[in-house]
């Protein structure tokens, strides 16, 4: 698994969306199964603009088949379908530190 940090340096959403696209691109040349993005939440605290255009894009991207899924870091705990399926495949994930800690600010992507 590798960690992207989209929101290091406040970027733009463009920006972020730059960087993201790269990544997922990188990872899949790279034969990365799991990327674990880290967006932020934003400061008001109702989510941020890079959290929502992130989920946007993986979202269309899990559409069109080219990830398997992406797993929302408040949904990212054993009760959910998508993170048992995912940790069936990639049993390490069960010991990230952000496992059922309802962490909004991230996104797990399954490539």
């Amino acid at each position: 698994m590798i960690v992207v940090n989209l929101e290091s340096g406040m970027p733009t959403v463009d920006r972020a969306m730059i960087q993201l696209r790269q990544t997922l691109l990188t990872a899949k040349s790279r034969r990365t199964d799991v990327i674990k993005l880290i967006h932020g939440y934003g400061s008001t605290g109702k989510g941020g603009a890079i959290r929502s255009a992130v989920r946007r894009e993986l979202n269309l991207r899990a559409e069109a088949g080219e990830i398997r899924c992406y797993i929302c870091g408040e949904d990212f705990s054993p009760f959910d379908e998508s993170s048992r399926w995912a940790i069936a495949r990639y049993p390490y994930l069960c010991r990230d530190q952000d496992y059922a800690r309802i962490n909004h600010g991230i996104t797990i992507v399954v490539l």
